[in-house]
């Protein structure tokens, strides 16, 4: 069995927040305060106690700095982590986590990583707050993280930048491919140190995949504000080592696309066929029409498209702008694919060339390209079956 932990980040997610669960979880406190003593860095006191929020029980972990604040430099951080003596596993947690935060820093401030200053996330506290996580995941053997859809809130933060909208620039960076949501709150629910934690450590998002529960744990924040708890809720659970997907994935090429489609009954064939080009001229990967028939026994047609996320908003205008639809479906799925090569076959009047699939590096199927085909039969003048029939035949033969 493999051990998981899922981020359930109702109430969103910092770095204490992260610290407290964990400890509620399991972590030994004073375990905790001997690894951070390791990292040669002082002026602070660590505490943890137990507080209730709506009835429920949860561990708040604090930072009391004894020292002014000083800024630092990325390279100051790393040279802090690296030179520390914490775990192996728990360093690279903490120095990839410091990474995605500076990254973050220097896309928005326009400038190299190196030159990168950590303000609020170099501050004691912050350190203390990414490194405690990061042992307390090393400390607890978690093989996998998971992730919930991250709330962000709204209003605006006071920071050393000033005036900031809430979600600041650098979390937004950081929470870039992440499924994100503003959720009920009017305030800041997920920092930016709470954001690189997950994105660091989360192997996905979206609902707790099937699990067995073997714990919980509680973080709880400082703000309080509203019907919500403002709590952090970590799951701590067991999933089988191998199962038929892990197999399946390992044996053959796959990708995650998005299947969108919708039923019409009030547009023309003309109208239809445009749309499919449309379509094809944003190299969705394919798209095709099906009869259906509505409520009221309504005759019509079921158009589809396969595409990539990344163009999936794209897709959705096209729908949108050149049918009379008024909702599309949308699936998330996952494509098997065979390893793909392209070779070109000299025929007595041209070349053509062909699309060959391979399993575990061995030819089981391959088919002449259309366009190449295309093209050639409007060269020569042969019928195009010919040139199918030929270029399946030299092939073979070779």
């Amino acid at each position: 069995m493999k051990k998981i932990l899922y981020i359930d980040c109702f109430s969103g997610i910092s770095g204490d927040m992260m610290v407290g669960a964990l400890i509620d979880l399991g972590l030994d406190f004073r375990f905790l305060k001997k690894e951070l003593g390791k990292i040669d860095i002082g002026g602070y006191v660590i505490e943890s106690e137990k507080v209730k929020k709506s009835g429920i029980s949860a561990s708040k972990f604090t930072v009391k700095t004894t020292r002014e604040h000083h800024h630092r430099a990325y390279s100051d951080i790393l040279n802090l982590i690296n030179d520390s003596l914490i775990k192996t596993k728990a360093k690279d947690i903490s120095l990839s986590i410091f990474k995605i935060i500076a990254e973050a820093e220097a896309k928005v401030h326009q400038i190299e990583i190196e030159k990168v200053h950590f303000h609020e996330v170099g501050a004691v506290d912050s350190i203390i707050d990414i490194a405690g996580a990061a042992i307390g995941i090393a400390e607890l053997e978690i093989e996998e993280v998971y992730c919930a859809n991250v709330p962000l809130g709204r209003g605006f933060v006071q920071t050393m930048h000033g005036i900031l909208p809430i979600p600041a620039p650098a979390t937004m960076e950081i929470l870039k491919d992440v499924p994100v949501y503003n959720g009920d709150f009017d305030f800041e629910v997920t920092t930016p140190t709470g954001a690189a934690i997950v994105k660091s450590l989360a192997k996905s998002f979206g609902d707790i995949p099937l699990t067995k529960v073997k714990g919980t744990g509680f973080g709880s924040g400082t703000i309080e504000r509203g019907n919500i708890p403002n709590l952090l809720r970590l799951v701590l659970g067991e999933i089988p080592e191998h199962d038929s997907n892990s197999e399946i994935d390992s044996k053959f090429e796959n990708e995650n696309l998005v299947l969108l489609s919708t039923n019409i009954d009030d547009t023309s064939p003309e109208i239809l066929g445009y749309l499919m080009e449309k379509l094809f001229e944003e190299k969705v990967l394919d798209a095709w029409t099906e009869s259906v028939f509505m409520k009221k026994n309504r005759q019509a047609v079921k158009i589809s498209a396969l595409c990539r996320p990344d163009i999936a908003g794209k897709i959705l205008d096209i729908f949108f702008t050149e049918t009379s639809t008024l909702g599309i479906r949308k699936q998330e799925i996952q494509r098997y694919l065979l390893k793909r090569e392209f070779k070109t076959v000299k025929l007595p009047y041209g070349e053509v060339k062909m699309k060959i699939g391979y399993k575990e590096d061995k030819a089981v199927t391959f088919s002449p390209e259309y366009e190449s085909c295309r093209l050639l039969a409007q060269k020569t003048g042969k019928p195009i079956k010919e040139i199918y029939r030929d270029a399946v035949c030299f092939f073979s033969i070779k």
